[in-house]
Formats: C-alpha cells, sequence, structure tokens
C-alpha cells in the first residue's frame, strides 16, 4: 500500500502560474514553489521577501508557459483579469481560484466567470483552513480542491500537496466556492464573539447554528449540503476559533470593541471580500427566500453600526424552528 509520503513524493509535479501579488498570491506561490517552478504574475509590486522558487513578472505572456494557473485577485477585478487571461490560455489550460468571494449582485461564483470570459473549461477552486502566514512559513497546513474535473484535482494535488501541506478534493466545485465565501464572512462573526468574551457554549451554538444557515444558503444555490458541513465549510469555521491571526477575526474583534468599519479594515491589514459580501448575501437570500437571520447580524454588525448587546439581543429573541 502506497503511503502518505510516497503519494506526496511520486504525485505529478505540475508547473504553475500564479496571478496576483497581493499576501494570499505569494502565499500561495511559497506553497507551489516547494514542489517546482513557480511564476508570480503581478502588476503590483510584490511585498515581502520572494519565496525561493519563485519569479516575479508583470507580462501575462507567461502564462502561456504553464498548465496549471491560480487566480488569487479580489473578486471585484475578476472579470477584467479573466478578460486578459482570456488571450493567453486555451483548451489545454486549468484554470483555478482562490478567491473567497462572489462576483456582482448575480452572486456569480469565479469558476463560472473564467468560463465566460476564457476559452477554458477545466476549472476549480481552493479553499480550506489554511492562512496565508502558515503557507508563508511552512507550517503544516491543509487546502480543500474542488473541481468536476479529476485530473484538475490532481494537477492542484501535485503542485501544492508536499511533506507541509496536504489537499483534499472534491467534485463539487460550487459547493466549495459558496463555502469559501460565506465562511469568509462568519469568521467575522467569529470574531466578534471573541471580541465580547461571548461563553463557550454561545460560540458553539453560533458555529452550529451559522453551518446550517449556510449549508441551506449554498444548496439553495446549487451545491450539496454536504461538503458546507466539511472541511472546506465546518472545518474552515472551526479553525478561524484558534486562528487569532486570521484577517476576518481580527475585523470581527475590533468591530467588538466599538472601532469603526474604517478603523476595524485598518486592523485587519488586508483587503476582506466579506465586507462588501455580507450585504450581497443577505440581498440574495431575501430575494430566493432562503431564511437568513445569523447574515442578518451580520449585515447590522458591518454596514448598521448597531450597539452589540442590541445585536445580540436580536440573535436571542428571534423565532425559532425546529431543529437544535
Amino acid at each position: 500500500m502506497t503511503s502518505r509520503k510516497e503519494a506526496v513524493e511520486n504525485a505529478p509535479r505540475v508547473a504553475v502560474s500564479i496571478v496576483g501579488g497581493g499576501p494570499w498570491g505569494l502565499a500561495l506561490a511559497a506553497a507551489a514553489a516547494r514542489t517546482g517552478p513557480v511564476v508570480l504574475v503581478s502588476r503590483r509590486t510584490v511585498d515581502g521577501a520572494l519565496p525561493e522558487g519563485v519569479t516575479v513578472t508583470s507580462d501575462y505572456a507567461a502564462i502561456g508557459k504553464t498548465r496549471l494557473v491560480v487566480l488569487a485577485v479580489p473578486s471585484a477585478v475578476a472579470p477584467e483579469v479573466a478578460a486578459t487571461l482570456g488571450d493567453h490560455v486555451d483548451g489545454s489550460h486549468y484554470v483555478v481560484h482562490g478567491v473567497r468571494g462572489l462576483v456582482g449582485e448575480e452572486m456569480q461564483t469565479v469558476s463560472d466567470l473564467v468560463r465566460q470570459r476564457t476559452p477554458v473549461k477545466r476549472v476549480g477552486a481552493l479553499g480550506g483552513p489554511a492562512l496565508a502566514s502558515d503557507l508563508l512559513g511552512g507550517l503544516p497546513s491543509v487546502l480543500v480542491s474542488g473541481s468536476r474535473f479529476p485530473e484538475v484535482n490532481e494537477a492542484l494535488t501535485g503542485a501544492f500537496g508536499s511533506r507541509t501541506l496536504r489537499v483534499y478534493s472534491t467534485p463539487d466545485l460550487k459547493g466549495l466556492e459558496w463555502a469559501s465565501a460565506l465562511v469568509g464572512c462568519l469568521a467575522i462573526a467569529i470574531g466578534f464573539a471573541e471580541g465580547l468574551s461571548t461563553s463557550p457554549g454561545l460560540v458553539a451554538a453560533l458555529i452550529c447554528r451559522s453551518m446550517g444557515e449556510a449549508a441551506r444558503i449554498a444548496a439553495a444555490a446549487g451545491g450539496d449540503e454536504r461538503t458546507i458541513l466539511g472541511l472546506s465549510g465546518y472545518g474552515d469555521l472551526l479553525a478561524s476559533i484558534e486562528q487569532h491571526d486570521r484577517p476576518e477575526v481580527r475585523f470581527g474583534r475590533a468591530l467588538a470593541r466599538g472601532l469603526s468599519v474604517t478603523q476595524a479594515k485598518d486592523e485587519a491589514q488586508q483587503r476582506l471580500e466579506a465586507i462588501e459580501l455580507i450585504p450581497r448575501v443577505v440581498a440574495w437570500c431575501d430575494a430566493n427566500k432562503v431564511r437568513a437571520p445569523i447574515f442578518g447580524a451580520l449585515r447590522a454588525i458591518v454596514l448598521d453600526n448597531l450597539p452589540a448587546s442590541e445585536i445580540l439581543a436580536q440573535l436571542m429573541s428571534m423565532p425559532m424552528k425546529e431543529g437544535a
């Protein structure tokens, strides 16, 4: 029987291009560089030391030389990046993204956007509980790859799997993308609860009810509930309890201390997809008749600046449905 060590060492090594020179793009480049050469495409100056094995360029033409392309850009610029990408890829490429967001008011997934704006059909996504700082530092971490194409998941395992990074896979691409986006929002709630010194029992209730709500939302969007209740959803949110440096958690804690959204953004030290996504999730749920009271409370925290005591009172007094 093949051991985990042998599986990692014998997995196919795939040269990879990372598009996006922000903290997450640099972290993914560092992780992939532990298994082979990486090209990091960025139109901005990359902050921090460049990991060994990573070459930086601003020329998208470099993408054509690698089969696997990973997008690590904000969802707001994903349409523009995908349009540019379309001039340099063809049907032989695999395009994957690691974006914790959905595009536009229609909540389009980034993988659907790539299929729409490029010739690429074999698409996928990366999610899960890994932190950028852990990937940069080579600390033991876990990612989840999602694609309907087994060869894409295999390529991701080959490109990122190492002695310090385990990559699980799922064919439920849509479920993974929605899980990543929704958990990014809910991690703010975890930070907010921590900032209020909420009891462990109430935090446990928040996590359980949040994931039930996220599962309903993802299923209504066409994903599989089991994906949300697995590593890319539940596991990701559970990890946020101990991931005190996670930007969303820092943002939530800052809001609980009474800081403004602008001040909390500064404390997060990273652009957060969730801030703009939360009200769009609530609007989407209203339009699709999906009950989402926790996301409604999150919207009040982020946009309405309601006092923490009032938000907690709303959550504790809202009508209960059957099931615990």
